[in-house]
C-alpha cells in the first residue's frame, strides 16, 4: 500500500511497538498543538466582523462574507493540497504551508480596503488545511486499535483553537483592534513552523508515489467508491452548515446587548465541553459504537437551537446552547474521521480531504445564509434555520439505521 514506506520511514516518530508504531505523547500533543494554532486562523475573525464592518465600511449583510471567503479558500485547499499528503514528504508540506500562511495572516493585518482583506482571508482559508495533514499523519502513524483514540486528541486540539480563537481574538481587539489579531496569529504561524521544522524528524521522499493528477483524481473517484464517505460527508454538511450558523452570526445579537470583544469571545469557552467529547467520541468508534453514538449526538443537535432561541432574553440559556451544539457536532465529526481512516489509510489524506470538503460547503453556506437571515429577520429565524439543518441530519440518520 501507498502508506507502507511513510509508515516505515517515520517509525522514528514513534515509541518501539510489536506490530505497529505507537505516537509519543510528545508528538501527539505537537500535533494537537499545530492543529490548534493553524485552525484558529479561520474562526478568529468571527468575533471581530462587527469591528471590520465598521473599520471597513462594510454593510452588515456583507461582512459574513469574510467567513465565506474564507472557506472558499479551505474547500480549495481540500481539493488541491491535501492530496498531496499521500505524495509528498508530509513534514515539508506540513511547514511550507505554516509558512505561508504566516505571509497571508500578514497581508490581512495590513489591509487597506476589504478587497484586500477578503484575498488575504481566501489564501488563509487555503492554506489552514495543513490541519487536515496534520490529523491524516498522525492517524496513519497511530497503532489501529488506538487509531479513533489518537484522531479524538488530535481532533480536541482542533476544537479547542476554534473556541480559545474567538475569545482571544476578541481580547486582543479589544486591547488593539482587529488588525492585531492577525498580526499576532502571524507570528505564531511562524513560532509553530520553526518548532516542527526543529522538532520532528525528516521523513525521506515515498518511493513509487502516484503522479500529482493520479492522487486528485483517484481523490474524486472516492466519492463514487466509498459510500462511508459519501454518509459522513453528508452529515459534516449539514452539522457544519449549523455550527457555522450559530458561530458566525452569533456575534450580531450580542454586539446589540452592548457586550465587548472579549465577552462575546468568552461564549467560546461554553464549548469546550465540545473539545472534550471529541477524544471520548474516538474511543467510542473504537469500541464499535459509533452508529449509536453518531444518532444521540445528532438528535442533540437539533435540541441545541431550543435554548440558543434565548439568546436575546438569557445568555445562561445560549451557554447551555453551545455546550450541546458544540459537544454533537465534534462527536459526530470525531467519528465519521474515524471510520473513514480505518476503512482506508493507506488513502488517509485523500478521505480527509475529500471528507472536509463538505465541511467546508457547509460551513459557507452557514455563514452567508445566517447572516442575511439576521439582516433580514432577526434572530429566531437564524435559529429556526438551524434547527431544520440539524434536524435534517437526524432524519437522514434514522433513515440510514432502519436500512
Amino acid at each position: 500500500m501507498e502508506c507502507n514506506a511513510e509508515l516505515n520511514s517515520d517509525a522514528a516518530l514513534a515509541a518501539p511497538g510489536v506490530d505497529t508504531p505507537v505516537l509519543k505523547p510528545w508528538i501527539i500533543f505537537l500535533f494537537s498543538l499545530t492543529c490548534a494554532l493553524a485552525v484558529a486562523n479561520v474562526y478568529s475573525a468571527q468575533p471581530l466582523l462587527e469591528s471590520i464592518s465598521l473599520s471597513l465600511q462594510v454593510p452588515a449583510g456583507m461582512i459574513g462574507s469574510v467567513v465565506t471567503v474564507t472557506q472558499v479558500g479551505y474547500a480549495a485547499g481540500l481539493i488541491f493540497l491535501v492530496p498531496l499528503g499521500d505524495r509528498v514528504k508530509r513534514k515539508t508540506l506540513v511547514v511550507t504551508l505554516l509558512l505561508l500562511s504566516m505571509l497571508a495572516l500578514i497581508v490581512a493585518g495590513l489591509s487597506p480596503n476589504f478587497f484586500t482583506l477578503l484575498c488575504a482571508v481566501l489564501f488563509i482559508g487555503l492554506m489552514a488545511v495543513v490541519v487536515q495533514l496534520v490529523v491524516a499523519w498522525a492517524a496513519i502513524l497511530a497503532a489501529p486499535q488506538r487509531r479513533g483514540k489518537v484522531v479524538g486528541t488530535v481532533t480536541s486540539g482542533i476544537v479547542l483553537g476554534i473556541l480559545l480563537a474567538r475569545f482571544i481574538s476578541g481580547s486582543i481587539a479589544d486591547i488593539a483592534g482587529w488588525r492585531a489579531v492577525y498580526l499576532t496569529a502571524a507570528f505564531l504561524m511562524l513560532l509553530i513552523a520553526c518548532i516542527v521544522a526543529k522538532g520532528v524528524p525528516a521523513t525521506p521522499p515515498k518511493p513509487n508515489a502516484p503522479s500529482y493528477l493520479s492522487l486528485l483524481a483517484s481523490a474524486f473517484r472516492l466519492f463514487m467508491t466509498e459510500p462511508q464517505l459519501r454518509k459522513g460527508g453528508v452529515f459534516a454538511l449539514l452539522i457544519f452548515t449549523a455550527f457555522s450558523m450559530l458561530w458566525t452570526t452569533m456575534v450580531l445579537p450580542l454586539s446589540a446587548l452592548s457586550l465587548s470583544h472579549t465577552q462575546i469571545g468568552m461564549f467560546g469557552l461554553a464549548g469546550v465541553a465540545g473539545a472534550l467529547a471529541a477524544a471520548k467520541a474516538g474511543a467510542w468508534a473504537d469500541r464499535g459504537w459509533g452508529k449509536r453514538a453518531t444518532g444521540s449526538a445528532l438528535a442533540l443537535l437539533a435540541l441545541s437551537w431550543l435554548p440558543i432561541a434565548y439568546t436575546e432574553t438569557s445568555l445562561v440559556w445560549l451557554v447551555v446552547g453551545i455546550i450541546m451544539l458544540d459537544f454533537a457536532v465534534q462527536t459526530v465529526h470525531v467519528i465519521s474521521q474515524s471510520t473513514l481512516i480505518a476503512a482506508r489509510p493507506e488513502a488517509a489524506s485523500r478521505l480527509v480531504g475529500a471528507y472536509m470538503c463538505f465541511y467546508s460547503i457547509g460551513s459557507a453556506t452557514g455563514a452567508i445564509v445566517a447572516t442575511q437571515l439576521y439582516a433580514c429577520f432577526g434572530w429566531q429565524v437564524v435559529c429556526l434555520a438551524g434547527a431544520s439543518v440539524s434536524a435534517c441530519a437526524f432524519l437522514i440518520w434514522l433513515g440510514l439505521a432502519k436500512l
